[in-house]
């Protein structure tokens, strides 16, 4: 392993642990975040509202069906590709110390790139690129995601912004190629 790597993976350790040492402000703020990390679980949250999406014709329609499309790339890419050649252990969070009060189930699969915020960065980039208006709003849910995986213990700071940053790919991906084929046909 170089030196940058080891460099690296110490800061994201250390990052990791001031996330579990900076004290609860609101057992409010705790409970919420695991009830967002839980309910993020297969991606119901975005498959909530591209279904609500989809009820409308038109733009939205489109944005749902691009966001689904880059959600399910960028699912794909990040649990059954990347964690499967990286395999990187989940954070130990006893030894860190993350309050029980945070924790939610550990999961068994490898913790390198976060498939939560994977998923849900490609979406609101895929969304968001077709809706505006759905971009910041989606953008900040996905961030939120994102760091409610590192409050409850189960990833460190880095998968989550690896797996922002490969939601954010696929997604381009996925707008790339609906723009090839053509307006109202991807």
């Amino acid at each position: 392993m170089g030196t940058a790597l080891r460099t690296l993976l110490a800061v994201d350790q250390a990052l990791y642990a001031a996330v579990a040492a900076a004290p609860s402000r609101s057992p409010g703020l705790d409970s919420g975040l695991r009830r967002l990390s839980v309910a993020a679980n297969r991606s119901r949250i975005s498959f909530a509202v591209a279904g609500l999406l989809a009820l409308r014709p038109g733009r939205p329609r489109r944005a749902a069906l691009l966001g689904v499309a880059a959600l399910g790339t960028a699912s794909v890419t990040a649990n059954q590709l990347t964690k499967t050649l990286v395999r990187r252990p989940r954070p130990d969070r006893e030894a860190a110390e993350v309050p029980a009060a945070r924790h939610i189930p550990m999961p068994g699969s490898a913790s390198f790139p976060s498939g939560h915020t994977a998923a849900a960065f490609a979406f609101a980039t895929a969304v968001g690129a077709t809706l505006p208006a759905a971009a910041l709003p989606l953008t900040a849910l996905a961030g939120c995601v994102g760091y409610s995986r590192v409050h409850t213990g189960v990833h460190y700071p880095g998968d989550v912004l690896a797996g922002a940053l490969l939601g954010v790919g696929c997604a381009g991906a996925v707008l790339a190629g609906a723009r090839r084929l053509g307006p109202g046909r991807g």
